[in-house]
């Protein structure tokens, strides 16, 4: 859940060029645990696999050394980025399985994992665990992370303004980690549970530019609820090292698919907060308890119960919500032309289930942790 080292000069998502308020560049960061095939236990093999790789742009190193995560280049199209993420996961999981391992996109370790004692030997790591052991502890999870370019920080500082509201419903389309210690946790993401025990991991707050979103960076730091700036943790914020926005508030996602559609429905929501700001309109009136009554309701429920609508504090239908952020950015999809891919990635995952109602499935007919491994692994390298 930490920024690393970014593999190129660029982050995923830096603009380069073309008109920023229609068609932004974007990429994804992805995280994975490497898994022994047969008791489904993390594997410390990172470096090793990292080694393999080391000729290769995009695999990096996390924060624990069971994890390995993949940046994508600079992407402008859904084509583009739907490519480097399959190339990324076949690498990885081509070195993964020559290290006796498997890669497994599931965002907490179903079988449990080990704490310090496999973190990455960073300095970087080590202050972490120094100043926050046991939240550290239990930050060897797996998220999501999509960078969409932004023109100016003013502008980024206002957009996540207007991101707060859809966050939840982004979350509940990657959720995927219902299981820990060989046990169903009842939540679709217990990924997010862990994460927001972090004092950062919030969402955004309502920023007029970018001085009021660096005031609130200031007062934390100055609190010590992080480290540094590239430790706080808010569920959407400016990047602190490259001119992107960067949305964190989603698990990795099982199938490639479901990334893509995260990835593509995030630019979107950026596009449409762009033009909101262009023109004036105030931020859609949320209020906070319903924002974060929201993103409970998605990590508990994921999309296979009711969720929270954040304008209204209202239950619903999940999969109601869906279909409301995807009117919201109707507009921008169609710019952008992303409308088909975002209508053929939506019914596979009608088709299928989120990543949390795949692995229960998963489970329900597996005998052993090496069945488990074993079909998450062949999700997650999936070239279709």
């Amino acid at each position: 859940m930490t920024s690393g080292q970014l593999p190129t000069a660029a982050a995923p998502g830096t603009a380069t060029g073309g008109d920023p308020l229609t068609a932004p560049t974007f990429g994804v960061e992805e995280e994975f645990l490497l898994l022994d095939p047969i008791h489904g236990r993390p594997v410390p093999a990172a470096p090793a696999v990292l080694r393999m790789l080391r000729n290769e742009t995009g695999p990096r190193a996390e924060l624990m050394s069971y994890q390995v995560e993949t940046a994508t280049a600079v992407c402008t199209s859904t084509d583009e980025l739907g490519a480097e993420l399959r190339r990324l996961r076949a690498l990885a999981a081509e070195a993964a399985r020559a290290r006796g391992c498997r890669l497994v996109a599931t965002a907490v370790a179903p079988y449990g994992a080990p704490a310090l004692s496999a973190i990455t030997d960073a300095p970087r790591y080590h202050g972490l665990a120094a100043r926050h052991p046991t939240l550290t502890a239990l930050s060897g999870v797996c998220a999501c992370q999509v960078h969409v370019g932004v023109p100016s920080r003013d502008l980024g500082a206002q957009v996540l303004t207007r991101l707060r509201p859809w966050l939840a419903t982004l979350l509940a389309i990657s959720a995927n980690s219902p299981f820990t210690g060989g046990h169903d946790t009842g939540y679709a993401s217990h990924r997010y549970g862990l994460v927001s025990q972090w004092p950062t991991a919030r969402p955004p707050d309502e920023w007029r530019d970018a001085a009021d979103y660096d005031r609130s960076v200031q007062r934390l730091l100055r609190r010590g609820a992080a480290m540094d700036e590239r430790s706080i943790y808010f569920l959407a914020r400016l990047s602190p090292r490259y001119p992107t926005i960067e949305v964190r508030v989603a698990d990795t996602c099982l199938d490639r698919g479901t990334t893509l559609l995260l990835a593509t429905l995030v630019r979107a929501l950026v596009v449409t907060a762009t033009a909101d700001v262009r023109a004036g309109l105030p931020p859609p009136p949320a209020a906070p308890r319903w924002v974060i009554g929201s993103l409970l309701a998605a990590a508990h429920n994921g999309l296979a119960g009711p969720g929270i609508d954040p304008f209204t504090g209202d239950a619903v239908p999940a999969w109601d919500l869906v279909s409301v952020l995807v009117g919201h950015v109707g507009a921008a999809l169609a710019a952008l032309g992303d409308t088909a891919t975002v209508a053929t990635q939506l019914a596979r995952l009608r088709e299928h289930g989120t990543g949390a109602e795949r692995q229960r499935r998963l489970w329900k007919r597996a005998a052993t942790p090496f069945d488990i491994v074993a079909g998450l692994a062949a999700i997650t390298d999936a070239t279709d």
